[in-house]
């Protein structure tokens, strides 16, 4: 292929110029290496930075010179890569496909985000990025001009900053295409990807990706989009099955059952106490704290942990740690007690409990005990004290088990929403694919119309007053708007009509081939994408 000097020093140009001569010395009939697998996507998204220097490489008016740079820039290999719509694509890593260990050397801060989009949008495939990192997933969303160029890319510069060699990221990754991301993403925003089905946490995730990646050069219309979608996705999803409500853990099960007990009017002031700062302790504190309750004691062998419980709380919660010689006092001074311990021999039976004062009249007088523990701390024989009632693991079951019931059929109900919301999606894509035409034919006409109204006010002379002077330009502005009309609407395919994408494409290449204005967007392209790197 003949290069002309004017790509003198485009090393990313050059670069993709010697892989496509390579492809095809080593045979004829070869698909250009890293177009495997890569769909027709919107002609506006613009050429990938490797292809900027084009740009900015302009020919000299020489006798020499019998093709133009952008005619070149047509006609070569490269140039497929801007008539290609690029493809969304997720590289992760989840809970569900890699080790804590191996999530913890990919996890990025929140802070390192936008230099993170920054480096991702710097590698030769890849046009627009984001991160979602949290301690549950690592995902990078990217825009690539080539699939599988652009996973390779990403997945070399993981496997650099984290130190885990890339074979390792392979073995646990997952991958994901268009469609399927976006399902992805719109799923995970949903909690329906989550440990705990229906969580809320991931939402405020989602929505903190869209909060930093404002302004982030690289945090492009695609992506971003997305994300914008996803939230609204989640949001409706959350408000239309109610999937977050009901416990589907044993602790989050114990909390709820207990206030349950309650009048709902002590929920706040109840006073709270848990034997055991263990996983299952911590979790129950947790969700009282999520509950709206910021006051509780904890019995338990050493302090150390209950003090590392407290410091992970929020502002406002009360945590006061008694020793384990003091749980019987602390007993009689609690209304709901939650016993999550590794002791193999009770630790209240009815002779401890029966010798306690009764809870406050609030409550009804009668005191709640909770046995998240296998063995059981709390014997059987409570039950036969007048003021008490205990609730063990077999209870808390038919909760967590309805519940989680319950949320699986409220995820089919979601799944139905995602999918609709992924079809609005992919529509609003599409309709990106004919921006650039419609502008230029705008333009097009609007550089007629101005040309002929200047002759037709040349030739009626300098005497004409400002209200005949504007009605033939309304006159002039109607005739090109009702023309523009008719093509204009078979440019559009936003899912509101019956009209397919590949209709509307075979309208748009109509139209360019008509009026000449793939040339000129080509241009605009590039002087975008210089503009964008530039700055």
């Amino acid at each position: 292929m003949a290069v002309s000097n004017a790509f003198v020093g485009c090393p990313k140009l050059e670069t993709l110029l010697n892989h496509h001569s390579l492809s095809s010395s080593s045979s004829s009939t070869s698909t250009p290496l890293g177009l495997i697998g890569v769909r027709s996507l919107p002609r506006n998204n613009g050429v990938k930075r490797s292809l900027i220097h084009r740009a900015r490489c302009e020919l000299s008016p020489s006798d020499s010179v019998t093709i133009s740079a952008l005619e070149q820039l047509k006609n070569s290999a490269p140039d497929r890569y801007t008539k290609e719509r690029s493809s969304i694509v997720v590289i992760g890593l989840s809970i569900h496909t890699a080790p804590v260990e191996m999530r913890e050397k990919l996890a990025i801060p929140e802070a390192e985000w936008p230099r993170a989009i920054g480096e991702l949008c710097g590698l030769n495939h890849i046009e627009e990025a984001a991160v979602l990192s949290t301690c549950n997933r690592m995902e990078i969303y990217v825009l690539a001009l080539s699939q599988h160029r652009g996973v390779k890319e990403v997945t070399e510069w993981m496997s650099k900053t984290s130190g885990i060699p890339v074979s390792e990221i392979c073995q646990h990754r997952f991958l994901l295409y268009n469609k399927d991301a976006t399902q992805h993403i719109f799923e995970v925003s949903a909690g329906l990807d989550s440990l705990v089905l229906g969580e809320g946490q991931i939402l405020a995730q989602v929505k903190q990706v869209v909060k930093v990646g404002q302004g982030v050069n690289g945090f492009g219309r695609n992506i971003s989009g997305l994300f914008k979608h996803a939230i609204t996705v989640g949001k409706r999803v959350r408000t239309e099955t109610n999937i977050a409500a009901g416990a589907v853990s044993v602790s989050s099960a114990a909390v709820e059952l207990a206030l349950m007990k309650l009048p709902e009017s002590s929920h706040s002031s109840a006073r709270m106490l848990i034997i055991g700062a263990g996983k299952m302790g911590k979790l129950v504190i947790k969700h009282l704290v999520a509950k709206g309750c910021n006051k509780m004691v904890v019995v338990n062998r050493s302090e150390e942990r209950v003090t590392a419980i407290r410091d992970e709380m929020i502002p406002g919660v009360e945590i006061l740690y008694r020793r384990l010689d003091e749980m019987l006092a602390s007993a009689a001074e609690a209304d709901v007690v939650f016993t999550s311990t590794a002791s193999e021999s009770p630790l209240f039976l009815k002779e401890h409990v029966e010798t306690l004062p009764p809870a406050c009249q609030e409550i009804g007088g009668v005191r709640l005990f909770v046995d998240i523990s296998v063995p059981r701390n709390v014997g059987s024989c409570v039950n036969e004290v007048e003021t008490a009632r205990v609730y063990n693991v077999d209870d808390l079951k038919e909760v967590v088990a309805a519940n989680k019931e319950d949320r699986l059929r409220k995820a089919m109900e979601a799944q139905t929403i995602i999918a609709e919301e992924s079809n609005q999606f992919e529509a609003w894509r599409d309709s990106l694919e004919t921006v650039p035409t419609i502008k230029k034919l705008r333009a097009y006409a609007e550089r007629i119309r101005t040309a002929e109204l200047e002759k037709c006010m040349s030739k009626m002379g300098d005497d004409l007053n400002k209200k005949t002077t504007r009605a033939v330009d309304d006159l002039s502005r109607g005739i090109v708007n009702r023309f523009l009309h008719g093509p204009m609407q078979h440019l559009r395919c936003d899912g509101s009509d019956s009209r397919t994408l590949s209709e509307t494409l075979e309208n748009m290449h109509a139209l360019n081939r008509m009026y000449g204005l793939e040339k000129d967007i080509l241009e605009e392209k590039l002087k975008a994408m210089t503009s964008g790197q530039q700055k």
